[in-house]
């Protein structure tokens, strides 16, 4: 193991699984830049695990005994200056990732990844990124928004804060629409595209990308099959 530069990120893995645990702690601590501070078996631990050792970063499994993922992430993304948390979990859509992700999770990270993209998912969330590719994130909203299909009037009210064209951006967001996607489909620059996003955002009080997505389904302005 490798030992903790000054600028090194802190990571705090969260797994039930003692070899998981030891996959990703190789994988992590073989970077310069990275060090695991601590391990964890179930979400009491993590969060215990963070006031002690305030990582930077989370690596947590959604499904273990006792307190599971869901549960510990939302505590944990409730503190004010709690770390960014990403989820460890199966390439099957886990039925605690949306509500891990109305949470405040920050992405996904699927358990048999390659150690490649292991580092480039956790370096892209500890600089602010939310990792869910948008195709998977129009999947994962429209899985479980069709089990409550209808919109809620506090939703469908904020949609009037937006202007026609950002109503327009954020439902190709939510589509599965990725940036340069949605500038080439309504002829603007992709810099034009991201400034409409960051004003939707602000607007809407949303933290993301995903945020954003789960709002338009949830106001209604895009609906599952759309």
């Amino acid at each position: 193991m490798t030992g903790q530069s000054p600028s090194s990120s802190r990571v705090l893995i969260c797994d039930d699984q003692e070899l998981i645990r030891m996959g990703l702690r190789m994988v992590v601590d073989s970077q310069p830049d990275l060090t695991v501070v601590g391990e964890a078996a179930d979400g009491d631990a993590a969060i215990a695990g963070v006031a002690a050792l305030e990582p930077d970063l989370v690596l947590m499994d959604v499904r273990m005994p006792g307190l599971d993922g869901l549960a510990a992430t939302e505590i944990l993304c409730a503190q004010p200056h709690g770390p960014r948390i990403l989820l460890v979990t199966t390439f099957d859509l886990d039925e605690y990732a949306y509500a891990a992700l109305r949470a405040g999770a920050n992405g996904f990270l699927v358990k048999d990844a390659p150690a490649e993209e292991i580092l480039v998912t956790v370096r892209a969330v500890l600089r602010g990124e939310v990792m869910v590719a948008p195709s998977l994130t129009r999947r994962l909203v429209e899985r479980f928004v069709l089990q409550s299909p209808t919109s809620a009037p506090a939703e469908r009210s904020r949609l009037a804060a937006l202007t026609e064209r950002e109503r327009d951006v954020l439902a190709l967001v939510a589509r599965g629409l990725a940036n340069g996607e949605i500038a080439d489909r309504l002829f603007v620059g992709e810099t034009t595209v991201k400034t409409h996003l960051g004003r939707i955002l602000t607007k809407l009080g949303l933290r993301d990308r995903i945020h954003a997505v789960i709002f338009a389904y949830e106001s209604g302005l895009v609906r599952a099959g759309d």
